[in-house]
């Protein structure tokens, strides 16, 4: 690396982040971290990352086109997938007289990044964590957690709450306000590397696959040296936390996935650029089919604690027909609101695996093909029971249709540990009602219905 040859920045609008090695992942005391965020050492390539998140007037400017949920020419895009990212870097680079990094083949089931290419790409998610890190090994870049005041999220809840949510006063960082959408790019000041928004407003598309780090085997540790993840997957990673994530999702280590052909109103993009000519080869990636169950029949499949997900799922019986289960725990939860929350807070915490009493036979399971899976959105994810549930059955080659109940943050972050939780699952659409719905209930699960080609 040392003797590579300098590349000029492309404008002022990407700043240099320098080369070298840096501990990936988080520490087990660190609070709220999840089990894929083994610690390990990683070294990079100084690469060029843009200051702000693209915007949607760079993406019509390419594309002609603007597919975000909320609009103005300085708010970051969204509800892009992956694949559209991949295809616009190309343009851009094309554009600009680059060397386009990608190449796409098989409808978008092969993707080949030149990694010699000097064309516009996406982050390796190595490269994000190192850009968003800029040299801390804390939760968060500004060792200090994040309020309202320094990035757009779920502001009601900052870093710890949950576990303090009675009494909050003993947060370093107190809850603020829930903007409840997108802000302009560079609404707040940047990390030390010089980078908006790293953290909130919109998720950040990386390039990798998600899987679990590999970081060892039985008898070595492996050279993290520019990584790229995995070569086949079904999942796409994406960083940083978006305008409805809680503070949690926030931190350095916190990794997000979807389908590569999959987009959300919370997750965008930021570009990246080789800095120098250590890097080249070609890296071949292949996306793993899911979806391949055929048996023509739905099961509704539920948790609900104070009736709102009932509700919805009654309705969705009702345009459907659909054989409907609700689950229920071993040991339920109480019934009594303040209490429900901590025992929440406190499975959520310790990723337990609450018992279900309800049991489906292995025969009944496997005479479904698509699972509707509903819930309320607890701490920004699932309850813990519906975690459960993934890991009780099978969902390879399943179709998962997700609904929730929330009362504010739609989805948060419960898609990705749905994403996670069944990997060889197909997990089409999501609808996210407010509350029990309202008068809209019924038109709003026709119209998901519908979006998702569901036969009534």
């Amino acid at each position: 690396m040392a003797s590579a040859t300098t590349f000029p920045s492309p404008s002022a609008d990407f700043v240099l982040i320098d080369g070298g090695t840096f501990q990936m992942g988080s520490p087990e005391s660190e609070d709220w971290r999840s089990n894929d965020e083994t610690q390990h050492l990683v070294t990079l390539s100084p690469f060029f990352m843009a200051k702000y998140e693209v915007t949607q007037r760079q993406w019509r400017e390419i594309t002609g086109k603007n597919p975000s949920t909320f609009t103005g020419d300085s708010l970051p895009v969204e509800s892009v997938t992956w694949l559209e990212a991949v295809e616009f870097c190309n343009a851009l680079s094309k554009r600009d007289g680059r060397t386009p990094a990608y190449t796409v083949a098989d409808g978008g089931l092969t993707v080949s990044w030149n990694r010699a290419a000097n064309g516009y790409r996406l982050p390796t998610e190595a490269e994000w964590e190192a850009a968003a890190r800029a040299g801390t090994a804390t939760p968060f870049y500004s060792r200090k957690v994040p309020g309202a005041d320094d990035a757009n999220f779920y502001a009601h809840y900052p870093y710890q709450i949950e576990q303090n949510y009675f009494h909050d006063e003993v947060l370093e960082t107190r809850p603020g306000v829930y903007r409840g959408k997108t802000v302009a790019v560079g609404s707040f000041a940047p990390n030390p590397n010089g980078l908006f928004d790293i953290c909130g407003n919109v998720g950040e598309w990386c390039f990798d696959y998600y899987a679990d780090y590999v970081v060892s085997t039985s008898s070595t540790t492996v050279a993290q040296t520019n990584p790229t993840g995995v070569a086949s997957g079904t999942r796409r990673v994406y960083r940083g936390g978006g305008w409805n994530d809680f503070g949690k999702n926030l931190r350095s280590a916190y990794r997000a996935a979807m389908q590569q052909d999959s987009s959300a109103y919370n997750v965008g993009l930021r570009l990246a650029l080789n800095a120098d000519d250590s890097t080249a080869g070609i890296v071949t990636t292949r996306e793993e089919a899911t979806a391949k169950t055929r048996t023509g029949k739905s099961l509704i499949v539920y948790y609900s604690w104070s009736g709102n997900t009932r509700g919805v799922a009654k309705e969705i019986a009702r345009q459907t027909g659909f054989d409907t289960i609700e689950l229920e725990l071993e040991k339920p939860y109480s019934t009594n609101y303040n209490t429900v929350l901590n025992e929440a807070q406190r499975d959520q915490h310790a990723q337990a695996r609450p018992a279900l009493k309800t049991k489906i036979t292995r025969e009944k399971w496997a005479e479904y093909d698509t699972i509707i899976i509903g819930y309320p959105n607890w701490w920004a994810s699932i309850p813990m029971p519906i975690a459960t549930l993934l890991e009780s059955y099978d969902f390879s080659g399943k179709t998962i249709l997700p609904f929730c109940s929330h009362g504010g943050g739609r989805f948060g972050q419960s898609l990705t540990a749905i994403a996670k939780l069944a990997p060889k699952a197909k997990i089409a659409a999501g609808l996210s009602v407010h509350y029990s719905g309202g008068s809209s209930l019924g038109k709003d699960v026709a119209k998901w219905l519908e979006k998702n080609g569901v036969k009534k």
